[in-house]
């Protein structure tokens, strides 16, 4: 406790500034992600206070991220469009997705598999990442023109045959549901259809448009749509925001440009009586606990997002860590990644309890935050309750907020999310794959896929495949330095030291074999042309494996053939220096002592040696 309060000065002004930087991007992450500005701050308030107080990086701030936002607006497109494009009929399975994702982090934590998150390829995190400020920046382009898809009458009114083709398969579903068989009974079916009014039917069909113009592919579908009805007033917003944005920074950083774009912009829009469309109303006072995220707790529709909740707490936990290590390096401490993602999970549970958005460390505010004196958990708790206050006393204000100037906030955001970096090495990096008479960067491959896949397909599917290909690509690598390095094909090999006065009367009934690396599946294939290379006058082998530190399932199947292979041919094995791995594997299965009896494994070649001399016979 004394350690909790042993910076308080530099705590509240590091909690506070970063409070500040939070305010504009909170709004506008929660607008994205299409659950309202509320969702937003409500997320950014109980993360941020719940991931410093239970997480394991001092100074970390938390709340919704670009990544975290991009991945949850699919999540909530695709179970709002579920629901009949109804978002209060939706927000307790949209919830209850968050609250498991939030759930699963704390059990990665308990696990103890935030240290895996490391192996987590490069090229995978690069195209992900910018293929997060793509979606952004394509997705805001629309709300930055002042266009909205179920506004557009004419294109709303090219779904109205499929809307009442959709409201029908609703009926037949819930007579099905009732246990009514329509072929029976189709004047009930007529009876329920003559009640279907014009007000349901635009409806739908407004939630069939925005559901073809969400995501990435569907902006860029409906961008001409929108180009040609641009709201002048909207564009000048956002584009006066991004100005300021960029502009300020070039005054000052002391104060957040973010936050002076948003005061000045909503400023001149209020205070000259514009005619421009503000953000959503933000609700006065607490904010609420979300019961009917239990009581409308339906199995059914949640069991097909299980994978995507899992999805969003790997992201998460990605994302708050690499956070960490950022800034264990500006504070030269050490953080706990265990700890902090069972902080993350108890900050993104309670957010979804109160209807958040989920989140993760941001790295931006906490250098802000490192930057302004913070030092303690403190700080982070400081920055949710300034929020808290905001939400309490400013909720009237903040409901005024153009939506262009968030969407421009969110456009900077998509500007400065991508991984600049990564792609500015696509050129230097080392052609090492053939494809047909293409010569490519794996690197640069994968990150590529990762990168298209991700801003128009879908972002789980991506990184999943992504990992895939980076694994496979390393598996080869690994397979061909392995199979370079242990050698096993020349039949004979240089001896080494040791072997050199093995008796040269014995050298054709023994042969000596070196593996001087793992046995995996990668090398597998040439270590089972082993049985083939040996003299049909030996009749012993010995297999000297102090260089094989490990042993796969593969591996070790792939000697026990081997082993069986020759002792058909009454061969012998001796083991020379076996590891405690590859041993252990053996031992499972048997191979010792079945095949290998403890009398035929030696510590060192020596005694093997001798035992070959006291045992062995020349027969030549």
């Amino acid at each position: 406790m004394k350690n909790f309060f042993s910076n308080i000065k530099g705590d509240a002004f590091g909690g506070i500034t970063a409070g500040i930087v939070a305010l504009p991007l909170a709004l506008a992450f929660g607008v994205s992600s299409g659950l309202g500005p509320s969702a937003g701050l409500y997320g950014a308030i109980f993360i941020s206070f719940f991931a410093a107080l239970f997480g394991g990086t001092n100074t970390q701030i938390s709340g919704p991220t670009a990544p975290m936002t991009a991945v949850s607006m699919v999540i909530i497109a695709g179970i709002i469009a579920a629901n009949d494009g109804d978002v209060n009929k939706a927000l307790p399975a949209i919830l209850i997705v968050f609250l498991l994702a939030g759930f699963m982090q704390i059990g990665l934590g308990i696990l103890g598999l935030g240290k895996y998150i490391r192996y987590i390829p490069y090229p995978v995190v690069s195209g992900f990442m910018t293929a997060i400020g793509v979606i952004i920046l394509i997705t805001q382009i629309l709300p930055s023109i002042g266009y909205y898809p179920k506004e557009d009458v004419e294109f709303v009114n090219e779904f109205k045959a499929q809307a009442e083709e959709v409201i029908l398969e609703n009926i037949l579903k819930d007579e099905a549901g009732e246990g009514i068989m329509v072929l029976e009974n189709f004047k009930e079916t007529i009876t329920r259809a003559e009640k279907i009014s014009q007000e349901d039917i635009l409806k739908e069909s407004q939630t069939l448009a925005a559901k073809e113009a969400s995501g990435t592919v569907g902006a860029i579908k409906v961008l001409p749509r929108a180009l040609n009805s641009i709201n002048w007033l909207e564009l000048i917003l956002a584009l006066g925001t991004i100005f300021i944005i960029y502009g300020f920074k070039r005054i000052t950083k002391v104060v957040p440009s973010t936050l002076v774009a948003l005061i000045v912009m909503s400023g001149i829009a209020v205070g000259f009586g514009l005619d421009y469309r503000p953000i959503e109303k933000i609700p006065d006072g607490l904010p609420q606990l979300r019961l009917d995220i239990f009581t409308g707790f339906k199995l059914g529709s949640v069991t097909p997002y299980f994978f995507t909740a899992l999805t969003l707490a790997l992201l998460g936990a990605i994302d708050s860590l690499l956070t960490s290590v950022v800034a264990d390096n500006m504070t030269k401490t050490k953080h706990k990644p265990n700890k902090e993602l069972v902080g993350q999970g108890i900050g993104n549970s309670i957010a979804a309890l109160f209807g958040g958005i989920p989140g993760a460390g941001a790295t931006i505010r906490t250098v802000v935050n490192i930057n302004s004196g913070g030092k303690t958990k403190l700080s982070g708790m400081i920055a949710g309750i300034l929020l808290l206050v905001i939400l309490l006393g400013l909720s009237g204000v903040a409901s005024q907020i153009p939506a262009a100037v968030l969407a421009g906030i969110l456009i900077t955001v998509g500007i400065g999310v991508m991984d600049y970096k990564g792609l500015k090495a696509i050129p230097s990096m080392p052609r090492d794959i053939k494809l047909g008479p293409l010569k490519l960067s794996s690197e640069v491959l994968i990150m590529l896929t990762v990168l298209i896949l991700s801003a128009f397909w879908d972002l789980i599917f991506a990184v999943g495949i992504g990992l895939v290909i980076a694994s496979l690509m390393f598996m080869k690598k690994i397979g061909d330095l392995t199979a370079e390095r242990s050698d096993v094909k020349p039949l004979k090999e240089e001896a080494w030291a040791d072997e050199v006065d093995f008796p040269d009367n014995l050298k054709e009934e023994v042969f000596i074999k070196h593996i001087k690396g793992p046995l995996f599946f990668g090398s597998t294939s040439d270590f089972q042309q082993l049985a083939a290379q040996i003299p049909k006058t030996a009749k012993t082998v010995v297999l000297r494996l102090g260089r094989m530190q490990y042993m796969d399932q593969s591996g070790l199947y792939a000697l026990e053939d081997v082993l069986l292979d020759l002792r058909k041919n009454d061969v012998d094995f001796l083991f020379v220096d076996l590891l405690p791995q590859p041993r252990y594997m053996m031992e499972r299965i048997d191979i010792i002592p079945d095949f290998i009896p403890e009398a035929h494994i030696f510590e060192t070649f020596k005694e093997c040696m001798t035992w070959i001399k006291e045992n062995i016979e020349d027969i030549s």
